[in-house]
């Protein structure tokens, strides 16, 4: 760590120390006994500047409490099979860890439809796998590796992707500026594989108007993607859609569910959806939890979000345009907007 970071984490700390104590302790569920490294990923995040990072920093403990993010998980998506259906449409799993012990997420963006719950379901979900894995898996890791790991890689599938992908397009805008704002510096290399040509359309497009730090993180890659991410990681963690050329599925498995990373039958998501569960009976001992989804403030997306949305958007008609399929467009809601 450099003079110049000392410095800056330095100031940082002496702001942090002005806070008041709700503030302090829901920090504590954020860096998890980390500060230093939380400090730096706010500071990357605005490009070193204190003032900014620090700002960033209480807006996110701010949202934290408002929102209640620190009960989230010991609030269940109840009953079960109500879980089961959010599982089945939003394909997001833990395939397992990098050589360099970095949990290895897989995202089924192309074949995720979103539509089986509400948006509050979706958010809720999500936001219960970030603190999952700030909480529960990342310090899990470092314990077992011997050194400190705070980031994780993430391999995002396009199997699938289609026009009726820009119904998604809003949800998955607010669920990125949840992250962009509260959960920043977490990822440390997005991989995209098994890209079909209405994503490479866009990429050419989108590609310029991400920021460099953000650029540099992602890597598209050829076909499913298997021989260069097993540089970085054995074949037990690879996702079952990188481990043969052409499965031609997100939820393509070699031996029913267990591979599948998405499924709610995988051990990751039984862990957590078990730890919720859990959770949720010790709260219940000190004060009844109210059921139903949880309602997260939305945060406002930044102009550099919104206009990559919307670039996306438009290329995506072009793309429905030059292939004919201007009708398929007709009528189509961004989700509900």
């Amino acid at each position: 760590m450099g003079i110049a970071n000392k410095e800056a984490i330095k100031q940082f700390q002496l702001l942090m120390e002005e806070v008041d104590e709700p503030l302090k302790n829901t920090f504590e569920n954020v860096h998890q006994g980390y500060p230093d490294e939380t400090f730096m990923r706010f500071l990357k995040a605005r490009d070193g500047n204190v003032g900014k990072a620090h700002k960033m920093l209480i807006d996110c403990l701010q949202w934290r409490i408002q929102s209640e993010i620190d009960n989230i998980l010991a609030k269940p998506i109840i009953p079960t099979d109500l879980y089961r259906v959010v599982r089945d449409s939003q394909l997001v799993g833990l395939s397992g860890y990098s050589k360099e012990g970095l949990p290895v997420i897989a995202v089924g963006l192309g074949l995720s439809t979103f539509d089986k719950a509400s948006v509050n379901y979706y958010v809720q979900s999500h936001i219960q796998m970030n603190e999952y894995r700030d909480r529960v898996v990342l310090p899990s890791a470092t314990k077992k590796y011997g050194q400190y790991i705070g980031t994780c890689v993430k391999v995002l599938d396009m199997t699938g992707l289609r026009l009726s992908a820009l119904n998604q397009i809003k949800l998955l805008t607010v669920i990125s500026t949840i992250d962009d704002l509260n959960y920043p510096e977490k990822t440390d290399t997005y991989y995209v594989v098994n890209v079909p040509y209405i994503f490479s359309a866009c990429w050419k497009v989108v590609k310029p108007l991400l920021q460099e730090r953000t650029r540099r993180k992602i890597q598209v890659l050829q076909g499913c993607g298997r021989d260069e991410l097993l540089k970085i990681m054995d074949y037990a963690s690879l996702p079952h859609f990188c481990r043969k050329e052409g499965s031609g599925s997100s939820r393509h498995s070699e031996n029913g569910h267990t591979n599948n990373c998405f499924s709610f039958d995988h051990p990751f998501h039984q862990e957590l959806y078990n730890f919720v569960k859990q959770q949720a009976v010790l709260r219940e001992s000190i004060a009844p939890l109210k059921q139903g989804s949880f309602h997260v403030n939305f945060p406002e997306t930044d102009h550099e979000g919104a206009e990559i949305a919307k670039t996306i958007e438009t290329e995506f008609h072009k793309f429905g345009n030059q292939n004919g399929l201007t009708k398929s467009l007709n009528g189509l809601r961004v989700n509900g907007a």
